[in-house]
């Protein structure tokens, strides 16, 4: 591209001084300092004053194991455009997985904006200097591929919104101000899915892990992140390969947590935990958990508890929650609750999220008049047109998988398992010790579960709604049939709790594993229903009647 400056050279004293190119000295420039050691290191910055910036580079003994640099300049960069480039440059290099970055946590400001033609720093241009990286071979994989990675969407670098870095801030506060006072502290984060939940959470457990290694009163805390979802898990696991002060002993499930903290009797500093409401509400000895509710015994573990919590995603009667179990649990402690409301997966109009949301409320309303032009919401009359479509998605864009309510038989012994052998035929709920479900290339031959999927994203998700969804005509809603449900697990009653109140949780908990399976896609959701009358009822719609 005309304009571009991208030098190679050794980061030395020597080297410094011939920084002569017009780009590169009177222009902010990006740069990435960088080894080629087995295991390589690099850093990512950007600067108004190349030479003063790298001089000081060269003197810090953080940096004395980097010997590479790339020094990349443009004729129309400015100091926004290299500002978000680095961004991108970060998240992608979090993403491709080779390096462990040397950067910490940037100015708590860093929040998105747009500024003037940004598309053409953050797009093209970013495209170009990405494949030049490649021809280096600094960095391997393509931009989209790693665009589709949970890694990547997961970074602790991504640019929050308002709204996320609003919270953020508000949380170190909370943090700083009672990590010093006597009491267990909660503070509470309550959010639908796709409100960006997870990414707040990863960046700010990021910045409280950078600021245990500085010099105020978060320094040489012993923090963890928590999540009660194996592939959850995964993923932090791999970010943390990438950056300096994210260690992996730090990112647990909760009941090793616990029984770690019971059996040395510490007290750990700050713990966050993501997808809260898979947490469990009552005592669970497969699992090894001897207590009545993790949240409890994670609270009384830690001096500061960080939740991310979703009545809307509970998936089993023994982790059943609801705002007013929460509110009985947190009020023992100093606790506060904030709230993010803004859909951030999701590129649908409201009236598209109207209909998704009065769906799982068992209304099933007329399509949505106004077309979506950045969200598609399609209904499909057959499985082989339904399949072939989430198909010809995941060629064009990649990450579009089919998933499915937990409808059908499904054993942990190895075997293979089918989803609607009259219509889909497709084999379901596998997983791998090694990669996320969707990030297999083979899943698109496969249908997910709801434990295979929640917390990330889809391009496309393909939603089969299986036999215990059907219609009343009459009534005019949904009719959920929870001895349709496959999921044993989930219905497991709990002495507690009344016979009627168990079948009450029973039918939402249907409807919470349609919510977040129905609001994996980014771009678009296809609809098959296996029950004729709910097929009916979907295909009147589509047709306008």
């Amino acid at each position: 591209m005309n304009g571009l400056v991208f030098e190679k050279r050794d980061f030395t004293p020597d080297h410094l001084h011939t920084l002569k190119t017009l780009h590169l000295n009177n222009y902010p420039i990006l740069y990435i300092l960088y080894n080629e050691k087995k295991r390589p290191s690099a850093y990512i910055g950007q600067t108004v004053q190349a030479s003063r910036r790298l001089k000081t580079h060269l003197e810090d003994k953080k940096r004395n194991n980097l010997n590479r640099s790339i020094l990349i300049g443009h004729e129309k960069f400015n100091q926004s455009a290299t500002y978000n480039i680095e961004s991108n440059l970060i998240n992608y290099f979090i993403a491709d997985n080779h390096y462990q970055l040397q950067n910490v946590s940037q100015t708590r400001s860093r929040v998105m904006h747009n500024y003037y033609q940004k598309s053409f720093y953050n797009e093209e241009l970013f495209q170009v200097i990405w494949e030049k990286l490649r021809e280096e071979n600094i960095v391997s994989d393509t931009v989209e591929n790693l665009r589709n990675k949970d890694i990547y969407k997961l970074s602790p670098y991504k640019e929050l919104s308002p709204q996320q870095l609003e919270i953020k801030n508000e949380i170190l506060d909370f943090c700083k101000e009672h990590i010093r006072k006597d009491g267990n502290h909660v503070i509470a984060i309550e959010g639908d899915a796709g409100t960006g939940k997870s990414v707040l959470l990863s960046s700010l457990f990021n910045t409280i892990q950078d600021l245990a290694k500085d010099d105020g009163s978060l320094k040489n805390k012993d923090n963890y992140l928590l999540v009660n979802h194996t592939e959850m898990l995964k993923t932090y696991k791999s970010i943390a390969n990438s950056l300096p002060n994210l260690k992996k002993k730090n990112l647990m499930k909760p009941t090793p947590f616990i029984n770690e903290k019971t059996k040395t009797g510490e007290t750990a500093d700050i713990v966050l935990v993501d997808e809260a409401h898979l947490l469990l509400t009552k005592e669970d000895s497969y699992n090894n958990f001897r207590y009545q509710n993790q949240l409890d015994e994670i609270i009384k573990r830690s001096k500061i508890t960080i939740v991310i919590f979703d009545p809307k995603q509970v998936l089993k009667i023994k982790s059943y929650w609801n705002d007013q179990l929460l509110e009985e649990i947190t009020k023992q402690y100093s606790a506060k609750t904030v709230k993010l409301t803004d859909q951030m997966r999701m590129n649908a109009n409201p009236e598209t999220i109207k209909w998704i949301d009065k769906f799982i409320a068992k209304e099933v309303l007329p399509l949505p008049s106004e077309e979506d032009s950045s969200f598609e919401l399609e209904l499909f009359e057959d499985a082989e047109t339904f399949k072939h479509a989430i198909e010809n998605k995941n060629n064009e864009i990649g990450l579009s998988r089919i998933v499915s309510t937990f409808d059908y038989l499904h054993k942990k012994d190895g075997k293979t398992y089918i989803v609607d052998e009259e219509g889909i035929n497709m084999p379901w709920n596998i997983t791998q010790d090694s990669v996320t479900w969707a990030e297999n290339p083979g899943s698109i031959k496969e249908v997910g579960s709801i434990y295979t999927v929640q917390g990330f994203d889809l391009n496309y998700v393909g939603v089969v709604l299986g036999p215990s969804i059907s219609y009343d005509e009459g009534k005019k809603e949904l009719i959920i049939d929870s001895s349709k449900y496959k999921d044993t697990g989930a219905f497991i009653s709990r002495t507690d709790l009344s016979p009627e109140k168990n079948q009450e949780i029973k039918e939402e908990i249907i409807l919470n594993s349609i919510n977040v399976l129905m609001k994996r896609g980014i771009h678009g959701l296809y609809i098959y229903a296996t029950d004729p009358k709910l097929r009916q009822k979907l295909l009147e719609l589509k047709r306008g009647k």
